[in-house]
């Protein structure tokens, strides 16, 4: 999966040494924490959060998501345990910053920099609506991934992402257009190229898994939105019952609310290891 020293490959290697498959996503929200992490100033109160959960899966998963925004919220304080957050992350597993970055190619530099020199993110994701070139400064990174939205896991990503276009004599709808796009990119840069597939549109990532049988797919959706899992799984491994994140949030960090959260987290986090495991596994006999 992904091309050799680069992020693919130490995904490979992340699921081959956790034989998981799940991401979890570190998505604070003080609001929701234990009251006795609640009394504390914000940015020890996220970075003592997100650490304890860190402690108690980093042998389940394959890797971590913090989405941006939930860091921006709070503020300096926020991005300061944003960084934090990162670099208490041990090395071998690959953490993806969810950003949904897309701008003019000067602008798109700056945030590159940024996100893997400055920061250190394994990988980013990428809003290719802006076209090539604004993606460029991220796939020329050699040893880092980029995730490209293609078919997102919100109700109203079929406002355009569904909308019918013409192509070489194909009409598809956008998502498979921007799936051709990234395979293209694939190719062309030494980036990891994946794919952002929804779980909650399992039929639309059987289609974009058949369209790109080698690429890694992000998975959300699972847990709070609701996705079905083992639908989703069946039908985004690649053929060797590997090629995916699978993502939650919500559903494994805040699993418990007491003292004993990361505890809880731990079991959530092993229930939907176990549950993707098993789809992998009768995909894998059946082959």
């Amino acid at each position: 999966m992904g091309k050799q020293n680069t992020f693919g490959g130490r995904l490979s290697e992340a699921v081959t040494r956790t034989d998981s498959l799940v991401c979890v996503g570190l998505d604070p929200d003080v609001a929701k924490f234990p009251a006795h992490l609640r009394e504390l100033d914000t940015r020890q109160a996220i970075v003592r959060f997100n650490a304890a959960i860190v402690e108690a899966t980093r042998d389940l998963v394959c890797a971590y998501k913090p989405n941006l925004g939930f860091y921006v919220a709070y503020g300096v304080v926020g991005i300061e345990a944003l960084v934090e957050t990162r670099r208490m992350i041990p090395a071998e597993v690959p953490v993806v910053l969810d950003c949904k970055v897309g701008d003019l190619d000067s602008t798109a530099a700056r945030y590159a920099k940024g996100y893997f020199e400055e920061w250190g993110f394994d990988a980013v994701t990428v809003n290719g609506y802006m076209g090539e070139d604004s993606l460029v400064p991220f796939l020329s990174y050699g040893e880092r991934g980029v995730l490209v939205l293609v078919k997102t896991s919100n109700p109203g990503s079929g406002d355009l992402q569904d909308v019918t276009v013409r192509e070489d004599g194909e009409e598809r709808p956008v998502y498979l257009t921007i799936l051709e796009r990234a395979e293209r990119w694939n190719g062309r840069y030494p980036a990891t190229v994946g794919l952002v597939v929804g779980a909650t549109y399992p039929a639309q990532v059987a289609e974009v898994r058949a369209r790109a049988p080698e690429l890694p797919i992000l998975l959300p959706g699972v847990g709070a939105q609701a996705g079905d899992v083992a639908a989703a799984v069946a039908a985004g491994i690649d053929a060797r019952g590997e090629g995916l994140m699978v993502n939650s949030s919500r559903g494994v960090i805040y699993a418990g609310s007491g003292e004993d959260f990361a505890e809880q987290a731990r079991a959530a986090a092993i229930r939907l290891r176990d549950e993707v495991n098993a789809v992998r596994r009768s995909h894998v006999s059946a082959a």
